[in-house]
């Protein structure tokens, strides 16, 4: 195969794994939203809550459909394959973030007529299983899903689909594997975890973040031990393995393990990634203090992801494994776009970096001043 081509299903898998990266980091607006149930907030402290996670969901969203965008332009047959197969895991994500959009718009709304009680717990909801489902979508990347791909369908006119699902639960046979659990748990965890943390950064007032500082003790061990249990699982299983040559798909003893060990610099990202998540939670834990713990473990967020994405995308590896027939297992290889449409969409990823310059620019002109109960109450713009 052409090296030019390869190089770009490559750089577009980078950009992809990053994007996922950014989209949990983001995700901290869920986790911070599920404070709004904790007990002994009053009213006002929860209104601080939601005003700190509400000026950054744009943020959230847009990254999310940016991936979505990301993966159709790039890797078409995985698009359809899973969006259009496992597509009740998928709806469910998307409803969550529609609840959130219109809690966001109506929470506080004089008159509206589910009340401020429903927002909330449509809020909650969005908060705990958007996470936990990006989460068992991500682990079936390693998991494997039942599909089947049938190119050959391209050229019939009577039934033109390319995949089909292998079962009626089209994502939710997701749910009845148990590794998948564990990472949807990991990420819900760390998603309230790192809402916990922003919320600290973001609000001025002493008995919120001390209740947040609690959060992020609770959350600590089980988001650890949640975590670890996966990546001990992901580096000891048999992996998707692909001839390079051949485009065969066959199982390979510890393949994941050994494309951390032939890639160093991936696993040098994922584990300082690691450690910047520890670090920010130890500094948030044990240093009062401290109120910049969101960046340390959401820099670790970001580069974590990553790196986890890269192992399983990279290094002659099938990213979309299908458990129902090997060799239908998508690759970068045979799920990708044209030479000429990745070479333009590279061209225009050249913008990427001024448009993160643009959300940095926004994001502290939003952030300059500490919220506080003073100015939700007198401001014109609050939820």
């Amino acid at each position: 195969m052409d090296s030019t081509y390869i190089l770009l299903q490559n750089y577009w898998w980078f950009i992809i794994s990053l994007l996922g990266g950014l989209l949990v980091f983001l995700m901290f607006v869920q986790g911070g939203n599920t404070l709004l149930v904790a007990p002994g907030l009053n009213d006002s402290r929860r209104r601080l809550v939601l005003n700190s996670t509400g000026r950054k969901w744009e943020f959230t969203f847009t990254t999310l459909v940016t991936f979505g965008g990301a993966f159709f332009a790039s890797f078409p047959l995985f698009y359809s394959t899973s969006f259009g197969g496992a597509y009740w895991v998928w709806m469910l994500i998307l409803f969550t973030f529609v609840l959130q959009a219109v809690s966001y718009e109506f929470y506080s709304k004089r008159g509206n007529f589910l009340g401020s009680r429903a927002y909330r717990a449509f809020l909650v909801l969005n908060g705990i299983a958007a996470p936990f489902l990006v989460g068992v979508a991500v682990a079936t990347f390693f998991t494997g899903s039942e599909f089947v791909v049938e190119k050959d369908n391209m050229t019939a006119s009577l039934m033109p689909v390319i995949s089909r699902w292998g079962n009626s639960l089209h994502g939710l046979e997701a749910l009845g594997n148990a590794w998948n659990w564990v990472l949807g748990i990991a990420v819900m965890f760390l998603t309230q975890i790192l809402g916990a943390m922003y919320v600290i950064n973001n609000v001025d007032d002493e008995t919120l973040g001390k209740h947040c500082r609690g959060v992020v003790r609770r959350l600590a061990l089980p988001f650890v031990l949640a975590f670890v249990a996966f990546v001990a699982f992901v580096l000891t299983k048999d992996g998707f393995a692909v001839d390079a040559a051949t485009g065969e798909v066959s199982m390979q003893p510890y393949k994941y393990l050994d494309n951390f060990l032939e890639m160093p610099l991936v696993a040098l990202v994922f584990l300082i990634g690691v450690v910047l998540v520890l670090a920010g939670v130890g500094v948030t834990i044990f240093k009062e203090r401290n109120r910049r713990g969101i960046w340390l473990a959401g820099s670790g967020t970001v580069l974590a992801v990553l790196g986890l994405l890269l192992c399983v995308g990279w290094n002659d590896t099938a990213y979309y494994p299908s458990t129902l027939d090997l060799q239908s297992s998508l690759t970068l290889s045979n799920s990708c776009s044209s030479k000429f449409t990745l070479r333009v969409m590279a061209w225009v990823s050249v913008l990427v970096p001024f448009v993160l310059a643009y959300i940095a620019y926004a994001w502290r002109a939003i952030d300059r001043k500490k919220l506080t109960a003073k100015e939700i109450d007198e401001g014109e713009h609050t939820y």
